[in-house]
């Protein structure tokens, strides 16, 4: 595990946190991919069993893992975009550092969960301009979301992430900040999954999220479990949803060639 410098010169003139970014070394043969990892959280904390978790999942089947630990909310001060600028950032920084990690430069998926699931469709969708810093070869070859949200709230939990990113009633109009109806052509292939009970994100946006990326002949594979709290991570207590794992790593090699 090797901490990294994100940004030399860091934008936003905020009292943020400044973000982390962390390496973890693949284990045994290493393969020449690489996935960066944004925890969830719900703009206001960091998983870390969604962040460090994962990493030490995927290194330990030979991937290049990089947990970037973005900018959250720590007052009343709306957040947005500094999570996306350190997303796209992070994947930048990959991408130009990959030739010394042995890292194809196509070869970049972006993962989250949660309020990083979110984070990641923004990243694979939206594409505008933030203020440039972050560098301009930042979309991932394929995303991995995990139980994340992806269009407009509906209910009040999902309104007040939202709010914690945007400030409030602001996501109104932002469509930004609901990936689901930026899915294009550019939009990378994507490996979904959720749970049908979820209580805290509602199944609907994986399903709303699928079917944009169907409506664009963006290749994806989509995992919707009976039974299973949210912020589950790896699930390694609930075996039926823990083979989300597997089933991603089957992806990475057959349905992406990584």
């Amino acid at each position: 595990m090797t901490a990294l410098k994100l940004w030399e010169g860091i934008p936003g003139s905020t009292n943020q946190d400044l973000p982390r970014f962390t390496y973890y070394e693949p284990a045994g043969c290493a393969k020449d991919a690489a996935v960066v990892i944004f925890p969830g959280g719900g703009y206001v904390g960091l998983a870390r069993h969604e962040g460090a978790g994962y990493a030490e999942f995927l290194a330990d089947a030979g991937y290049h893992a990089f947990v970037c630990e973005y900018r959250i909310k720590t007052d009343d001060t709306p957040i947005f975009p500094l999570p996306l600028l350190d997303a796209r950032r992070a994947v930048t920084w990959v991408r130009s550092h990959a030739k010394e990690y042995g890292i194809d430069p196509h070869k970049i998926a972006a993962m989250g969960s949660s309020a990083g699931g979110h984070l990641t469709a923004m990243l694979s969708t939206f594409t505008g301009s933030l203020d440039g810093s972050e560098g301009g070869d930042y979309l991932p070859d394929a995303s991995v979301i995990c139980y994340g949200v992806t269009d407009e709230p509906l209910d009040d939990i999902i309104r007040e992430c939202y709010d914690n990113l945007m400030g409030s009633g602001v996501w109104k109009d932002g469509s930004v900040i609901t990936p689901a109806k930026m899915v294009g052509p550019h939009t990378p292939p994507a490996f979904l999954w959720h749970t049908s009970d979820d209580p805290v994100v509602n199944v609907i946006y994986c399903y709303r999220y699928a079917e944009a990326l169907r409506r664009n002949n963006i290749p994806h594979e989509v995992h919707v479990f009976p039974h299973g709290s949210h912020g589950l991570g790896l699930a390694a207590g609930n075996p039926s949803v823990g083979q989300w794992g597997g089933l991603l790593l089957r992806w990475f090699t057959e349905g992406l060639g990584w």
